[in-house]
């Protein structure tokens, strides 16, 4: 009896591994079964073979997950109910099973956000609530902040904090410190991708044609910075009036005793309140001059230079901000610097400093253009000081349309608006007709006071 018994269990051993064998041997023909249906967008036949490849060869080849995606996704698109929902849990399980068989393809970082963005997208077929769907974008940002850099993911993340912040499930603090949070990720992802494209810009700027790998990618870093400048937008659009000074400054009352020796909660508040011209407050002050203590650093004397500039002491003011350019090591943020003290030199109308600083901003970060559109602004302004006759006054237009249309070549982000500002300044310059009557085609035209620059009539 026993004698039989082991035959049996050896038999039906053997016949298990015969039709494992045999599944794996399918996998190849089963596999160019569902890929040619897929191809041709036929996902309900390419469902049962990339089911069965799945499921017994799930290592073979990454036409599994990528096909899959492409299956599942119409799937889900062309079902309801209970069955829509099983395919979408499937569609995580994939993603699941993609972070195993083929780790090299993504991260747990990206996983995981996919995760909940698809739980954000269907929170109606899986049932879920905000605050559920809101910890599973929480779990992908503690787990893996490195890889959760997915612009729209970012953004969903921010808003659902936003919509628990108005149903009162999340305090004013976990709202401010949620921003600073995602803020401070997108300006990471922005100056990763810049520092990138600031490479290929260099090269191009040096008179070297781009291959046509650094075009694609030039095209690839451009399309990101655009997304997360959007994002950024649509961010701050969110949060709204939410952080106003009136919100602000007695949540930053109430903790600063409590966090007066924490750098980061300093920061953070310091930024806040300038960032929404809270300044005033004498509570600024303190968080300021325990910021500057307690950790010395461009951004402290940054801040203190925004408190001279409150007392209207513009010297000293300067002074500190030339501390913070010293202080400051890392070019991207230091180019972020120069550009925020040109900006307030604009707003005092000291251009020429103000040109200096902006150019010295473009010096560090060239793909951001919007130092070029503050530079053109001022040559705008000053068309009427500048120039010496009628002509030679709206000649300084020809100046401000040149360097709005560098901001559109440098800048996927301003590549519209720097259209429009450099026709709109051209349609200010001289026209054919006053070329011809003036009889000047051609000639160079200098531009004196602070612009000291020239320009050349255009030949008719």
């Amino acid at each position: 009896m026993k004698m039989k018994v082991t035959l049996i269990v050896a038999l039906l051993c053997l016949g298990l591994t015969n039709s494992f064998a045999q599944g794996q041997e399918e996998c190849p023909t089963k596999l160019s079964i569902f890929h040619e249906y897929v191809k041709a967008k036929n996902f309900d036949a390419a469902y049962t073979p990339w089911m069965e490849v799945r499921k017994a060869c799930p290592k073979y080849n990454k036409a599994i997950i990528i096909d899959g995606n492409k299956i599942l996704d119409y799937k889900i698109e062309n079902s309801t109910g209970a069955e829509k929902k099983a395919y979408i849990e499937d569609l995580m399980k994939l993603w699941d099973e993609e972070l195993v068989n083929f780790p090299s393809r993504t991260t747990q970082g990206e996983v995981l956000t996919d995760k909940a963005q698809l739980m954000y997208d269907n929170k109606a077929e899986l049932g879920l609530s905000d605050l559920e769907v809101y910890n599973a974008f929480d779990k992908a940002y503690t787990t893996d902040k490195e890889h959760f850099k997915n612009p729209k993911g970012l953004y969903t993340y921010f808003s659902l904090m936003v919509d628990l912040y108005d149903a009162k499930q999340k305090t004013a603090q976990d709202l401010f410190n949620k921003y600073d949070d995602v803020t401070e990720r997108v300006d990471e992802e922005v100056k990763n991708y810049s520092e990138d494209l600031n490479k290929l810009i260099a090269k191009e700027e040096a008179g070297t044609a781009l291959t046509s790998t650094e075009v694609k990618y030039k095209k690839y870093y451009s399309s990101y910075l655009d997304a997360y400048d959007k994002i950024g937008g649509s961010i701050n659009g969110k949060l709204g009036e939410r952080a106003n000074c009136e919100n602000l400054i007695p949540l930053y009352q109430k903790d600063f005793e409590a966090n007066k020796t924490d750098a980061v909660w300093l920061q953070r508040a310091a930024g806040k309140m300038s960032e929404k011209d809270c300044t005033s407050d004498p509570l600024y002050f303190k968080i300021v001059n325990a910021y500057h203590d307690l950790n010395p650093s461009a951004n402290s004397a940054y801040f203190l230079g925004l408190l001279k500039d409150k007392e209207n002491k513009s010297s000293e003011a300067l002074k500190y901000y030339e501390q913070a350019l010293s202080l400051e090591t890392d070019n991207y943020k230091k180019a972020k610097l120069y550009s925020k003290i040109a900006d307030k030199l604009k707003r005092s109308g000291v251009y020429s400093k103000a040109r200096s600083y902006y150019r010295e901003s473009l010096s560090l970060n060239p793909s951001n253009g919007r130092p070029h559109l503050q530079i053109a602004a001022m040559y705008a302004a000053s068309a009427n000081d500048c120039g010496t006759t009628t002509f030679n006054k709206r000649a300084v237009f020809w100046l401000a349309a040149d360097e709005a249309a560098k901001a559109g070549r440098v800048d996927p982000t301003l590549k519209s608006h720097a259209a429009q500002s450099a026709t709109s300044y051209r349609a200010k310059a001289p026209q054919k007709s006053d070329i011809f009557s003036e009889g000047n085609g051609g000639q160079t035209i200098k531009i004196g006071c602070w612009i000291g620059s020239s320009v050349t009539v255009p030949n008719i």
